[in-house]
């Protein structure tokens, strides 16, 4: 006997698809309405066809910033994931100091993101700061604000602080599902502690690994508020990254059509990017079924 089907419960997906509409599709077609059209105030528009596209992907602007978000998400990235699992494999996974590892951790992630800027941008000054007093007394040379180098570190570093306990979390969650005969049969093997890591609990983390990845590239390659805050993109440009330089253009410069192709081609970036992520660690130690020749 066939089981009916009420379609009636369509109707409480509609309030979703309303939020959705209100909040991201509408927006979406205002921009790509500008990426094609140019103003000079008293909203009236001129159609400009592709011609901010070429300008976007012919500025040395657009790739300089591009290619300081992709060496600045390589960084936190190659950081991040493998501090996280350290430490996700070091917490306890049983008893009282569960549940305070675990809210220690989530402690950074509750902080806004504006918030963590002005608490580093306060922490980095040389005369009240913490860190830039006690390296100043060590005797290096430190300013966030008017050195390159020191400005990267100190936005890494904060990054760091801020989003490495995302990946811990990920991390310990896929840990602590591992079923427990997988380490018996391990010590009865008499496997090495990292022949464990290897075979076992790597694999089983693969798909929080795949999703801490995915949000961390996001997060790092569309960041704004942070650096923002602490070096308001500089010193000079050097830590203008893309979004930085996208608000630049649209709200200090006014410059609607230059600025909304230009976060078209952002977007498009990240989808890509993270599509072949995806696909790529998807696939890395699936074994393939071997291909058969029929006589």
């Amino acid at each position: 006997m066939d089981k009916p089907y009420n379609n009636k419960a369509w109707f409480l997906v509609i309030p979703v698809f309303l939020l959705v509409a209100l909040s991201a599709i509408i927006p979406i077609m205002t921009v790509i309405n500008y990426s094609f059209q140019d103003t000079f105030g008293n909203n009236q528009f001129f159609w400009a066809g592709t011609e901010w596209f070429q300008d976007v992907l012919h500025s040395d602007r657009f790739w300089n910033a591009l290619g300081r978000n992709l060496v600045f998400s390589m960084i936190i990235l190659s950081i991040e994931i493998p501090l996280g699992i350290a430490i996700a494999l070091t917490m306890p996974k049983k008893g009282i100091w569960v549940p305070v590892c675990l809210v220690l951790m989530a402690l950074p992630l509750l902080i806004p993101w504006n918030v963590v800027g002005t608490i580093w941008q306060i922490f980095g000054r040389a005369d009240i700061g913490l860190l830039g007093h006690t390296i100043e007394q060590l005797g290096f040379e430190y300013n966030y604000a008017s050195n390159v180098f020191d400005a990267w570190v100190t936005i890494i570093l904060m990054d760091v602080w801020h989003w490495t306990s995302l990946v811990v979390l990920l991390c310990y969650a896929g840990l602590v599902s591992i079923p427990e005969a997988y380490y018996q049969a391990a010590k009865i093997d008499g496997a090495s502690r990292w022949s464990v890591f290897r075979y076992i609990q790597l694999p089983k983390i693969r798909g929080v690994l795949i999703i801490a990845f995915l949000l961390r590239f996001m997060d790092s390659f569309m960041i704004y508020t942070e650096p923002f805050v602490l070096t308001g993109g500089g010193p000079g440009n050097s830590t203008t990254f893309m979004s930085i330089d996208l608000v630049k253009q649209a709200i200090g410069q006014f410059d609607l059509g230059p600025a909304a192709a230009m976060s078209l081609v952002y977007q498009l970036i990240v989808l890509t990017i993270c599509y072949v992520f995806f696909t790529v660690m998807s696939n890395v130690g699936v074994d393939k079924p071997d291909a058969r020749v029929e006589d």
